[in-house]
């Protein structure tokens, strides 16, 4: 089986990569977007149109800066939207498999509970609708998609990078603790990522929930990562929503419930904490970097 990881040089690709190599999948192609712009209509119908019948487009190519999409909506929707439609398409008509990484943005928030893979979805912030007008010319295609959350790792800046940095520049942070999710490990990910590619036979084009089980607040994951680090917990303070505005709006409720990734037979991803004080043993000089 052949895959092919769009936006393979990025925080999530360059893990893919390592997953299938430790899974013994391959032969792997993972081009950044300097080598595979998924806007370029020409370019993605070329891709594809090289890998036999059987392969598998794993899609980690996207425009993740949220507050910049905002004001940059042409470019969001180019990337998060119309780069997963012409994949999707081009997939379709060569028979190729399509996964495609989606995110918690496309909810609204708001609900009582983890959201499901089927629960009405509602996005808030350009991000969030640029997402799920990919997730929908995806699923239209017959393909797969694959939801997750607040992502980090050793590969491009995300929270625990950051948090790493005002560690060592501050004494102490304030971080919000209204918003609640699943702090996920690219590694992890990656690794379920692949296994969902190796299943693809047997489970049905569809909408799946992938995250570490269990969820916290951004304020609680920075209070870990501190502890990871050795340093004290007590120097991350707790602020508000309210408090702490952001261009674009953050869904209160990121929790994402994954029953459907454990009915499809998949394995499940360790709990967050466990998979933080992986990712520091694992990665510790990058992720201070």
């Amino acid at each position: 089986m052949t895959l092919l990881v769009t936006g393979g040089r990025g925080r999530l690709g360059t893990d893919l990569l390592a997953a299938a190599a430790r899974a013994g999948v391959g032969p792997v192609r993972a081009p950044g977007s300097a080598e595979l712009d998924v806007t370029d209509a020409v370019a993605v119908r070329a891709a594809v149109r090289t890998l036999d019948r059987g392969s598998v487009v794993l899609n980690a190519a996207a425009y993740t800066a949220v507050d910049a999409a905002e004001t940059d909506a042409q470019r969001a929707h180019a990337v998060n939207a119309q780069g997963p439609a012409q994949l999707a398409a081009a997939c379709a008509e060569h028979g190729v498999s399509l996964v495609h990484v989606s995110t918690d943005y496309v909810f609204a928030g708001d609900a009582p509970r983890p959201y499901r893979a089927d629960d009405p979805t509602g996005p808030r912030s350009v991000y969030g609708r640029t997402k799920l007008a990919g997730e929908t010319a995806v699923l239209a295609a017959g393909g797969h998609v694959v939801r997750t959350a607040w992502l980090y790792g050793a590969h491009g800046p995300n929270f625990v990078r950051t948090m790493a940095r005002l560690e060592r520049t501050r004494d102490t942070v304030t971080v919000v603790d209204d918003q609640r999710g699943s702090p996920t490990w690219t590694a992890d990910l990656a690794d379920g990522l692949i296994a969902l590619a190796c299943a693809l036979d047997r489970v049905p084009p569809g909408v799946l929930h992938c995250v570490n089980a269990g969820a916290t607040t951004w304020c609680g994951f920075a209070r870990a990562v501190f502890t990871e680090l050795g340093a004290d917990p007590a120097r991350v303070l707790a602020c508000t929503t309210a408090e702490f505005p952001r261009p674009a709006p953050r869904p209160a409720n990121s929790v994402l419930d994954t029953a459907s990734w454990a009915a499809a037979g998949l394995p499940p991803l360790r709990d967050w904490r466990a998979a933080l004080s992986a990712a520091v043993t694992t990665h510790g000089p990058q992720l201070r970097s």
